[in-house]
């Protein structure tokens, strides 16, 4: 099979129908070649929408992880993250790009500043000072930025509380959680009735880049798809978290073998 994104796949970019979206290992991804267009007519339409960032490591943990698995299927758009999502894609015959949640993120904020658009934005995650510099990192590159609220991620019940109000009465367009999976797609579950017009995504480590306490791989070493290796690089301590890379490679080569068969 020798599947591409076509016209009607492009058509679909302009509405808010569901895109089309193919499974691996039983987990949707949803297919086009940019996500903005279809985003912004939600935005428009006052639909809100949840953003899941699907990476191999998230896979393999929403295998023995059912909360997390219903999260997944139930999210309204799942993008591919990581580069082991489009080797599996790719096993079956699937070009789809690339498009990793950092990137996802940056352009939705570019969104929201411009001046059509003026879209209000919230952070929340990491840890103070991180959150904080890189609020102030990006006010800083798009002035007309309209930025409603930044918190950390470390709030006791009371503060957390507080958070959950102030959301509710600002109702920002695009929520930017960054608390680490599964924790930020719980969360994100659990309080999208707040604001459920708004785009909600979980963007894990984005905020270290943005406050520049962390470098991004260059731009060859993500062309070359060896993102995540230059992460443990930087973070030693990852290793163990990239163990899930193998374990999902072996297991959509399997999956592929035994489509192949039917």
């Amino acid at each position: 099979m020798n599947t591409s994104l076509n016209d009607s796949t492009d058509a679909m970019l302009r509405t808010s129908e569901p895109l089309p979206q193919f499974k691996i290992l039983d987990r949707p991804v949803h297919l086009a070649t940019e996500y903005t267009p279809w985003l912004i007519d939600r935005l428009q339409r006052g639909i809100g929408t949840h953003v899941v960032t699907m990476n191999a490591e998230i896979i393999i943990q929403a295998s023995h992880d059912t909360e997390l698995a219903t999260i997944i299927d139930r999210a309204d758009l799942v993008t591919p993250d990581g580069s082991g999502i489009i080797m599996a894609l790719r096993l079956h015959g699937v070009e789809q790009p690339r498009y990793a949640g950092i990137d996802l993120g940056e352009d939705l904020l570019r969104l929201a500043a411009q001046p059509e658009s003026n879209y209000p934005v919230f952070f929340y995650g990491g840890q103070p000072q991180i959150v904080q510099r890189a609020a102030q990192n990006w006010q800083a590159k798009l002035p007309n930025l309209k930025i409603v609220g930044i918190e950390h991620g470390y709030l006791d019940t009371e503060q957390q509380a507080k958070l959950l109000l102030q959301i509710q009465t600002t109702q920002p367009k695009i929520i930017l959680v960054a608390l680490g999976m599964p924790r930020q797609e719980i969360w994100i579950r659990d309080n999208f009735h707040l604001c459920p017009q708004a785009i909600w995504i979980g963007v894990g480590g984005s905020f270290d880049v943005w406050s520049g306490v962390k470098n991004r791989a260059p731009q060859y070493i993500r062309n070359l798809d060896l993102e995540w290796l230059y992460r443990i690089v930087q973070e030693p301590s990852r290793w163990r978290r990239a163990l899930a890379l193998p374990k999902f490679a072996i297991l959509a080569i399997a999956e592929r073998i035994s489509a192949g068969r039917h």
